[in-house]
C-alpha cells in the first residue's frame, strides 16, 4: 500500500497531519537542512495525512456524458469513454483538485440490463454512490430532457438527503440553455449548463460543487465518544457470519440458514463482550464481481461494501474446511484497500483433521501472505470454540491502527535502517532515505523524503522493518514517497 508521490508544491495554507506545533517546526527545519522546498514538504504531509478526502459522486442514468466530465474534472483522460451506453461497469474513484480544493470523484457509469431492468439497475448503483458519497453530481442530458429513470434518481436524491449540484449536460452554446432551463422542472434546484465534451461551464459548475462539499467527510465510526466501535463481518455465502454474529451474542439475532444468502442487508447488533458494548454488522456474503451479479445480489454485495466503509474492524471469515478462493483474497484486498483494521477468522476449525490442517497452514502462507500482520482466530461459530479469542484480536488490531509513532523516533529508526541496509544502486546512483514522518493514523500513514526514486521492494522492505520494530498489528499501512529536486532547480 505504498505510492510514490511527484514533486509539486502547491503554494496554499496546509494542516499539519497528525504532528504538534512543536514536532511540526522542528521538522519543517529538518526539510530546510536537506534543501527540500518548504511549500512542497508542507503538501506532502497534508496529502498524507488529511486521511478521507470529500467524496463527490457523478451519477444519472446511462449516456449522459458521466465519464466525459469526470475526465473533464479530473483533468485527464482516464475514465473510458464511447458513445454508446454502458461502458463503465464498476464504480471507478479517481482524486481531483478545484481551487485548491482536493476531493475524490466516483464515476459511477453504464450498467448491463439484468432481470431486474435497466432503471433498477442504474437505481441500484446510484443508491450505493449516493450513500457513499458527501455530495452529488446529477448529470441529465439537456437535448433529451428528463426522463422517467431521471425523475427515479431524483427521488433516490431525496430520500438519502445529500447536497446535489444538478448538471445539464450537452450544452454547447447559448441555443442549449434554454433546454437546460426546462429541467428546473426536477426540483433540485438551478440547472448549470454544461458541455462536459468542450469544458463549457464546467468551472461554475465546480464553483457551485465546493460550495456543497465538505472540508473533511462525515466520519461515520466513533463519532460518540465512548460510543460503540464499529466490527463488520464479511465474507463469502454460507461462511457463518450469521451464526458466528449469534454465538458472540449469546442468542438468535440474527436467521441462519444452510442455505447460502440468507443475509440480504447488513444487520446491525449491539453486543456487550467482556464489559464492552460493540458494533457488530453482519453483512451479506459477496458472491462475484459486483457488475456481473444479478437481482438481489447486486444490491447486497454493494450494501456490503458500503458496511465496510463505515466500520472501523472488518473481520473476514474464511471457511477452513475449503480451499482459501481468490473470492476470498478478493474480499481481504476489500478491507486492506478501504484502510480497515483486519482480523482473519478461520470457521469451522472442529471440522478439520490433521491433513487438512497441514493444507491450510500452507495455503495460508502462500494465499494471504501478504497480510500476515493480520490477528488470526481459529474459531467455530457452531460450538463457540475460541469465541472468547476474538474481542482481543480485534482490540489488538484496532490498537495497531491507532497507533503513532513520534517524529523522532521514527527518524531514529529509519536512520539506523538506512546505515544497516542502504537502497541498491541503480544506475551509478544511489538514493536514500533522508528523513520521514508518520502524518496520519486509522490506518498509519507515513511520509518519507528521499535523494532519489525509491524502488518498490524497497519500500516493501521498510514497511516489514516498520512492523517487527513498531507493531502495527491488525492494520494496513500507507507509505508515500516525496523525492527531492535537484538543488537549484525550481518548477
Amino acid at each position: 500500500m505504498n505510492d510514490q508521490i511527484p514533486s509539486e508544491g502547491s503554494g496554499e495554507a496546509h494542516d499539519h497531519g497528525a504532528l504538534g506545533d512543536a514536532e511540526y517546526a522542528e521538522f519543517m527545519e529538518l526539510a530546510a537542512e536537506e534543501g527540500f522546498d518548504l511549500e512542497d514538504v508542507e503538501g506532502a504531509i497534508e496529502a498524507a495525512g488529511h486521511g478521507p478526502l470529500p467524496v463527490l459522486a457523478v451519477v444519472g442514468r446511462p449516456n449522459v456524458g458521466k465519464s466525459t466530465l469526470v475526465n473533464r474534472i479530473i483533468g485527464r483522460r482516464e475514465a473510458v469513454v464511447e458513445d454508446r451506453p454502458g461502458v463503465t461497469r464498476d464504480r471507478v474513484t479517481y482524486e481531483a483538485e478545484w481551487s485548491g480544493r482536493r476531493f475524490k470523484v466516483v464515476d459511477t457509469g453504464g450498467w448491463e440490463q439484468d432481470v431486474l431492468g435497466i432503471d433498477a439497475s442504474v437505481a441500484a448503483q446510484a443508491e450505493y454512490a449516493i450513500e457513499a458519497a458527501d455530495a452529488v453530481v446529477f448529470v441529465v442530458d439537456a437535448k433529451v430532457g428528463a426522463t422517467d429513470t431521471d425523475e427515479a434518481v431524483v427521488r433516490l436524491l431525496r430520500k438519502a438527503g445529500k447536497p446535489v449540484v444538478l448538471c445539464a449536460n450537452k450544452v454547447d452554446g447559448p441555443s442549449g440553455e434554454a433546454d437546460a432551463a426546462y429541467l428546473w422542472s426536477l426540483g433540485l434546484g438551478e440547472p448549470h449548463p454544461v458541455s462536459a465534451l468542450h469544458g463549457r461551464g464546467t468551472g461554475d459548475m465546480l464553483d457551485a460543487v465546493l460550495e456543497v462539499l465538505p472540508d473533511a467527510p462525515e466520519q461515520t465510526f466513533g463519532t460518540a465518544i465512548g460510543g460503540p466501535r464499529r466490527i463488520a463481518l464479511i465474507g463469502r455465502p454460507n461462511v457463518g457470519k450469521s451464526s458466528l454474529l449469534n454465538k458472540v451474542a449469546g442468542e438468535e439475532r440474527v436467521v441462519v440458514n444452510e442455505l447460502a444468502g440468507t443475509t440480504r442487508d447488513p444487520v446491525d447488533e449491539l453486543v456487550e463482550l467482556g464489559g464492552v458494548t460493540w458494533k457488530f454488522v453482519d453483512t451479506a456474503g459477496i458472491r462475484k464481481r459486483v457488475h456481473l451479479q444479478q437481482g438481489a445480489d447486486y444490491y447486497a454485495s454493494l450494501r456490503t461494501a458500503a458496511a465496510v466503509e463505515k466500520a472501523e474492524v472488518a473481520v473476514v471469515l474464511i471457511d477452513a474446511s475449503e480451499n482459501i478462493s481468490v473470492q476470498d483474497q478478493r474480499i481481504v484486498t476489500m478491507a486492506v484497500e478501504a484502510g480497515r483494521a483486519l482480523v482473519l477468522a478461520y470457521n469451522k476449525w472442529d471440522t478439520l483433521d490433521e491433513e487438512r490442517r497441514y493444507y491450510l497452514e500452507r495455503e495460508i502462507e502462500t494465499e494471504l501472505g501478504q497480510v500476515s500482520w493480520a490477528p488470526r482466530v481459529n474459531v467455530s461459530a457452531r460450538t463457540g470454540r475460541h469465541m472468547e479469542k476474538l474481542v482481543p484480536a480485534i482490540e489488538t488490531a484496532l490498537a495497531g491502527w491507532e497507533t503513532r509513532v513520534p517524529t523522532g523516533r521514527l527518524n531514529a529508526f529509519l536512520g539506523e535502517l538506512v546505515a544497516a541496509h542502504p537502497h541498491p544502486i541503480r544506475g551509478g546512483k544511489q538514493p536514500r532515505i533522508l528523513f520521514g514522518t508518520q502524518a496520519g493514523t486509522k490506518p498509519p500513514r507515513f511520509v518519507l523524503f528521499a535523494s532519489g526514486f525509491i524502488e518498490a521492494g524497497y519500500r516493501r522492505f521498510i514497511e516489514r522493518r516498520l512492523r517487527e520494530e513498531f507493531g502495527f498489528e491488525g492494520t494496513p499501512i500507507h507509505i508515500s514517497v516525496r523525492v527531492r529536486e535537484k538543488r537549484g532547480r525550481k518548477k
